[in-house]
């Protein structure tokens, strides 16, 4: 989490660059996820905050297809991102996340601006161009949008298997041009109600981070990036972790 990748659909992003732990004690949590995780380690970072891990790719590869099971230990598909993930792993000294010990915490699946991609739900939209009374809450939405996210919820029931404290962080209420607003709002709480029933703790600083428009205040975005929080916003989020024991 040094500098944010951005998770726009410009293929040739680069995927960012882990950060690591400043401090030699011992790592008060895990942090896996896209580059939303960012801004915590640079808080923690900031903050002297001892932890481990970082952002392992961009968020619209962490959907669906990016990872497998074998022999009970989760494998990215991604060579690159398998990489960081070995690599964390050695530096907490365990040969799995079966071992870990510490409160994992991860920003997957809440990458929803790329679910709310416009052109996605064209097909769904009255001849007005809105979308059918309740359709943003029925259960075919919820599906389709549990399908797109498949592999990330698929993420969390495999580590909250585990024994594991998964702790999972909604991301910045920001909607790119791209992206339907409405879409983005729905798709976001459909991943966070399919989270609850696994005993995934849910960040959720929505009330404390928008404005009266509902989404991110200015001062809690990152400058010329139209979807990432900024250091400050990462900030909240770590002290939302450190309130609840991490």
């Amino acid at each position: 989490m040094t500098t944010p990748s951005s998770t726009t659909t410009t293929p040739a992003d680069p995927a960012p660059a882990p950060t690591k732990p400043v401090a030699t004690r011992p790592s008060r949590f895990l942090l896996l996820g896209d580059s939303h995780a960012g801004p915590i380690g640079r808080a923690a970072k900031a903050a002297g905050i001892p932890f481990t891990g970082g952002p392992i790719g961009a968020g619209r590869d962490f959907n669906a297809g990016f990872l497998e099971v074998r022999d009970g230990d989760l494998v990215f598909g991604k060579p690159e991102a398998q990489a960081y993930h070995r690599r964390f792993l050695d530096e907490l000294g365990v040969a799995s996340l079966a071992e870990l010990e510490i409160p994992l915490v991860s920003t997957f699946g809440f990458n929803v601006h790329t679910f709310a991609t416009t052109e996605n739900w064209a097909c769904y939209r009255l001849p007005d161009s809105s979308f059918p009374a309740g359709f943003l809450t029925s259960r075919l939405f919820d599906e389709i949008v549990r399908a797109m996210a498949r592999d990330a919820l698929a993420f969390y029931r495999h580590t909250r298997g585990l024994g594991l404290r998964v702790l999972a962080v909604l991301p910045p209420q920001r909607v790119p041009a791209m992206s339907d607003p409405q879409v983005f709002l729905a798709a976001q709480d459909t991943v966070a109600a399919s989270l609850v029933p696994l005993g995934v703790e849910l960040v959720d600083l929505r009330a404390r981070v928008t404005d009266a428009t509902g989404f991110q205040r200015p001062e809690l975005c990152e400058g010329n990036d139209p979807i990432h929080g900024n250091l400050a916003f990462g900030r909240l989020i770590l002290a939302d972790l450190l309130d609840r024991g991490l």
